[in-house]
């Protein structure tokens, strides 16, 4: 996989540790932001290359964001820049939330930071769109690869989990893109929306206060088998910690979800709080490292195939395919977005910001850090001043 500047280790370190820190918003704005730094201002890598990179990450369990700095890193720098290149983009988020873990245990209550954060929400929501917007046009370039990508949304729709809908675009593009002509083609898109959802059930008996072996047994589980966004990640430990072991209240869930949402970098950070609130400090450094752990081998095993598959008709037709689907689960992640951020209940000033924030961004080419620091002080303003 080639790149048109190879840059130094430290230059990769700084990169992520910049973008762990302003980063913002979920995994969508995460490799938005990537997208970005490496591709659009540093030329570190092509815009087809990044995009092989988002099908490819998309295809294995754990946090996406993540892995997709562990990826870039192991293509610019080899094993020193993945190793660094996931670690620095972390590490922020890890810290933050430590932080604010001990303040919630100290204290009793979540600290008052909502009003700054009431700009960079609208600010993300023009990130992600503008990220869209660029990598759609390399992405969707057919028509074929349009009804692909709005299958996968409909599948979204109907419920159908990201992975499940991520492998049935990729399977079916390639059997289009390689061995069907129009008129069956055509016929297997009309029937692209059904589906079947399985759901797994977990027998564990209830442990109210784990061992670290069982905490970290427990986060090292999750990490290997979690797709998806962080939403599903919060679905499945509420699942398990809150219902089935008891390891934590309904609140305190509520209250690492509320963290989640204004602390930046990868949403799996969520992981050290709740570590922090079950075995203090022990517990918030075996969850953190459990979680994470199983992404860097995942990336480290998967990377050296990603040329080869450009090399098989099959495989890149495939990979082409899941290119337009992780496209499409991104768009269905900005719909969200906008509903709830935006639309329930309409917010003026924030749809305001996030249309200013897009021409911004389209039209003028506004680097994304100053733009989410402006939110921030836009935000504030409105919710303290005005």
């Amino acid at each position: 996989m080639s790149t048109n500047i190879r840059p130094s280790l430290s230059k990769v370190a700084l990169l992520f540790l910049k973008i762990g820190v302003i980063g913002f918003g979920g995994p969508a704005a995460h490799i938005a932001l990537m997208e970005d730094e490496v591709v659009n201002r540093r030329r570190w890598m092509s815009r087809e290359d990044f995009l092989d990179v988002v099908g490819a990450t998309n295809l294995i369990p754990g946090p996406n964001s993540t892995e997709m700095a562990i990826h870039i890193g192991y293509i610019l720098s080899g094993l020193p820049g993945l190793i660094l290149a996931g670690s620095c983009f972390i590490i922020p988020a890890v810290i933050t939330t430590a932080f604010l873990a001990w303040v919630y245990q100290s204290f009793g209550t979540l600290p008052e930071f909502y009003s700054l954060f009431y700009g960079i929400k609208a600010v993300v929501l023009a990130v992600i769109f503008n990220a869209l917007w660029k990598l759609g046009q390399k992405a969707i370039k057919n028509r074929q690869l349009l009804m692909i990508a709005l299958g996968v949304i409909a599948l979204q729709l109907v419920g159908v989990n990201e992975i499940a809908a991520l492998l049935i675009g990729g399977l079916v593009g390639m059997l289009i893109l390689t061995l069907l002509n129009k008129s069956i083609s055509a016929m297997i898109l009309g029937g692209f929306g059904v589906s079947l959802v399985a759901q797994n059930s977990v027998t564990t008996s209830p442990v109210v206060t784990p061992s670290l072996w069982q905490l970290g047994l427990f986060f090292l589980k999750v990490g290997s088998v979690l797709f998806g966004s962080g939403y599903v990640l919060i679905a499945f430990i509420e699942g398990e910690l809150v219902n089935q072991y008891h390891w934590l209240t309904q609140q305190q869930l509520l209250d690492a979800v509320a963290i989640g949402q204004f602390t930046p970098g990868p949403v799996s950070s969520t992981a050290t709080f709740i570590g922090y609130l079950i075995l203090g400090i022990p517990g918030a450094i075996v969850a953190t490292i459990a979680i994470f752990l199983p992404s860097f081998f995942f990336v480290l095993a998967l990377n050296p195939f990603i040329p080869k598959m450009r090399q098989s008709k099959w495989a890149s037709a495939f990979l082409d395919a899941v290119n337009a689907s992780a496209v499409a689960l991104m768009v269905f992640v900005l719909l969200k977005l906008v509903q709830q951020t935006l639309l329930q209940p309409f917010d003026i000033w924030a749809t305001l910001m996030a249309i200013v924030a897009v021409v911004l961004l389209l039209r003028f080419k506004i680097n994304t850090t100053w733009l989410i620091i402006g939110g921030a002080i836009v935000g504030w303003l409105l919710q303290t001043v005005i």
